[in-house]
């Protein structure tokens, strides 16, 4: 009878101890996240999206940018902060008061296009009219080309503007596929990210999406950290 108490007595401690270790870690990728992304639980947190660029309907979507929409709703929820959804064409207070997501090219989603103009202004997106096929993301000298179905760019950034304590995540790519692969690269790498730019750096990086055609969103490369190009300028800090 002893030794079954003792048994019983060891099991429960065993599990207890189990569970705390995995409460334990819960809290502690919970805490490195909202680190990473600038969150704090039960705040707000601003996504913005821009419109189906090919769609005659002003207050139209993209099925690919409602993915990414979703994406990061999740990650900020997970986090224990409140996404708010708003269109493009929505005002909107301030910027780093909050955690913003900004998704959409500077043609679909005016707010991303504020952003650029004032915080990167060494990146610039040619206009459809200019350059329906490629869409090419500009940084300095460098030109990333789409090539359709086989290749395309996006641009992924954190910027913190000058004296703004919670940060600004830009996805602007050539299409709502790579707005999403942006995305789900954001929600895949934040321990790399992290690693590499810890919680108060800015960093603007292009990727690659391959073979869309094929992949989708599924198959996504880093091409190159651009950072001080896009900033040059800019006067918010690196």
């Amino acid at each position: 009878m002893n030794d079954l108490a003792i048994n019983l007595l060891a099991s429960v401690i065993a599990g207890t101890a189990v569970w705390l270790a995995q409460r334990l870690l819960r809290y502690r990728r919970t805490s490195r996240r909202r680190a990473f992304l600038g969150l704090v639980p039960g705040a707000p947190v601003l996504i913005v999206v821009g419109r189906h660029a090919s769609s005659p309907a002003a207050m139209s979507v993209n099925k690919a940018d409602v993915a990414a929409v979703l994406d990061l709703a999740v990650l900020v929820k997970e986090a224990g902060a409140e996404p708010t959804i708003a269109l493009h064409t929505e005002a909107a207070d301030g910027v780093g008061e909050r955690v913003e997501f900004c998704v959409g090219g500077p043609e679909s989603n005016q707010r991303t296009a504020a952003h650029l103009r004032w915080l990167l202004p060494g990146f610039t997106q040619a206009p459809y009219a200019e350059d329906p096929e490629g869409l090419s993301l500009r940084v300095g000298t460098r030109v990333f080309r789409r090539e359709p179905g086989s290749c395309e760019y996006v641009l992924l950034a954190r910027v913190f503007a000058a004296g703004r304590p919670r940060p600004l995540f830009l996805v602007c790519g050539q299409t709502a596929v790579s707005n999403h692969a942006a995305t789900r690269y954001l929600v895949n790498q934040q321990h790399r990210l992290r690693s590499s730019y810890g919680t108060n750096a800015s960093f603007c990086l292009i990727l690659r999406i391959v073979n869309s055609a094929s992949y989708g969103s599924g198959v996504v490369e880093l091409v190159a950290d651009v950072t001080a190009a896009t900033m040059a300028g800019s006067g918010s800090p690196l």
